[in-house]
């Protein structure tokens, strides 16, 4: 009779830790999101690195430069399969979709040529040539201007159909650039300048330049517009560096996955997502400005480096390339609140 109390205040205590233990998982998972795998769209047949991604959302299809291949693969997103191609291209590398006029823009770096096509039909309707290595892609949300960088240092500027309006010199070749909404500034990765390139995209000109401490070897760029923070992927170390836009300020600096060539924020959820050849996705939730905390890495495939976030679709595909017994494809990971799958 004497230990029954002493067993009764053991259960109340080991109840009462379970209690507060459950609360804790609960509060540290609220709100966080994980990667769901939701399918896998097959590319037969394609060979060699894969490179950047678009999107036509009205029509559910995913443009995919598939670099080594020599070819835009046209993927159907709903029932996950290849629709089309366009092959003898010269390693296509930047890839972007206007869905404001339908037309499909591929710059591919082996001739330095930005081919233009009807978005529907695929027929080419232009090409043009800017010198070498013509890489990313990508529109002007203010002018609607197509900019693409390329060679040993420039951004060339394209209107419409094949007409060439204007170019800004680097120095150096850029990697992945990206245009705030809010202002009239782009930043541009320059690896070989060891930092960020800003542009004032009325004058089109430099108008200042930032650098990344002791990180190096950055590709991939993101930004957020609502709090002015740059996301910048490096690779030596492999590193997520988040830069104040008003002062080119380090903020924070975060390790994150190897040869990062990918990089995406989420404003809805205000989350950021680093794609990686070491063969992961990860997902870091953003607290405020300055302070962010990884929640989630997704085990991918080797080489699988690019993909493409797409905030209306909640879907984030990531490109693997065909290595040995692994095929080439894409994978489709759907955005979930945690504990929901």
């Amino acid at each position: 009779m004497k230990c029954q109390p002493l067993s009764l205040l053991y259960n109340i205590f080991a109840t009462g830790l379970l209690f507060v233990l459950l609360i804790a998982v609960s509060a540290k998972g609220q709100g966080a999101t994980v990667l769901r795998l939701e399918k896998e769209i097959p590319m037969p047949g394609v060979e060699g690195r894969i490179d950047h991604f678009s999107v036509d959302v009205s029509g559910q299809r995913l443009f995919v430069a598939a670099l080594g291949n020599g070819s835009v693969e046209v993927l159907d997103v709903r029932p996950g399969k290849r629709s089309a191609e366009i092959q003898g291209l010269k390693e296509p590398q930047g890839v972007f979709y206007d869905p404001n006029t339908g037309q499909l823009y591929v710059a591919s770096g082996g001739d330095g040529k930005l081919h233009i096509y009807n978005g529907k039909s695929l027929k080419e309707q232009a090409t043009l040539e800017f010198g070498n290595d013509a890489d990313n892609v990508r529109r002007d949300p203010q002018t609607g201007d197509i900019w693409v960088g390329y060679g040993d240092g420039g951004i060339g500027i394209v209107k419409g159909v094949g007409q060439k309006v204007g170019s800004i010199g680097l120095g150096a070749h850029p990697e992945s650039f990206q245009f705030s909404e809010n202002g009239d500034r782009a930043y541009v990765n320059v690896p070989n300048k060891f930092g960020v390139i800003v542009i004032d995209r009325q004058k089109r000109a430099v108008a200042s330049r930032w650098g990344l401490g002791a990180s190096l070897a950055n590709y991939p760029i993101a930004i957020d517009d609502t709090s002015r923070r740059l996301f910048v992927g490096c690779r030596l170390p492999a590193r997520l560096v988040v830069l104040d836009v008003t002062s080119g300020r380090i903020v924070a600096e975060l390790g994150t996955v190897g040869d990062a060539d990918d990089v995406f924020y989420d404003k809805g959820r205000r989350l950021v997502y680093v794609i990686g050849g070491e063969g992961a996705a990860e997902i870091f939730r953003q607290r405020d400005p300055d302070h962010y905390e990884r929640i989630d890495r997704v085990s991918t495939a080797s080489g699988a480096r690019t993909g493409l976030f797409v905030p209306s679709l909640d879907r984030l595909f990531v490109g693997v390339p065909h290595r040995g017994s692994q095929a080439a494809r894409v994978l489709v990971y759907k955005i979930e609140p945690a504990g929901t799958n």
